[in-house]
């Protein structure tokens, strides 16, 4: 069965934005600069690498993901590796008001979440990544559908802002697998359930 693992950056607090919604406050904001060392570049690359479907939210998707990324693997620098492998990826945005996907590779799901992500994890194919928006990556935290999450932790706290640990009702169990400091002062967290 697939994996479906939860690629995240957030504050030292643990926040994915500030109070705003902003999250200018990132080492990394997706902007032309990537600014991150060169063994977190790597390391991010990496994680795709198993990967053949990518999961998001209908604003996470709206608001230029896929887009974003379409554009940027059309650049011939081999630090965009991720940017190609995303094009390529089938994508699925998890909606109730889209009736057709408007981005390459991409179809809707429309079904309750849990199933949708129960058929997926029984297709064939890699792993599954999740990338967000905040109330998308919550429902799949409350519904227990993460199999490994990836916390990207940015040397930074934000005070208030959003989460996407604020419906569980229960505690969640995880089980370090690593935590790798890198340069530019981000830590990965990686869990296990």
């Amino acid at each position: 069965m697939r994996k479906l693992k939860l690629q995240v950056q957030v504050s030292v607090d643990g926040f994915i934005a500030d109070k705003d919604g902003k999250t200018s406050w990132m080492i990394w904001n997706w902007g032309e600069d990537w600014n991150w060392d060169k063994e977190l570049k790597k390391y991010f690359n990496d994680l795709t690498a198993n990967v053949d479907c990518v999961l998001l939210s209908r604003k996470m998707a709206a608001e230029g993901f896929i887009n974003h990324w379409k554009n940027v693997a059309q650049n011939p620098d081999p630090n965009y590796n991720f940017a190609r492998k995303i094009t390529e990826a089938k994508k699925v945005v998890f909606t109730k008001t889209l009736e057709t996907a408007e981005w390459d590779n991409t179809v809707l799901a429309k079904d309750e979440l849990t199933d949708e992500i129960d058929l997926l994890k029984k297709a064939e194919g890699k792993d599954l990544i999740a990338y967000g928006g905040a109330a998308f990556v919550s429902g799949l935290i409350q519904n227990e559908l993460i199999d490994e999450y990836y916390l990207f932790i940015n040397p930074v706290a934000v005070g208030k802002g959003l989460t996407v640990f604020n419906s569980i009702d229960k505690n969640l169990n995880l089980k370090l697998v690593a935590a790798i400091n890198f340069e530019c002062g981000v830590t990965v967290l990686h869990y296990r359930i």
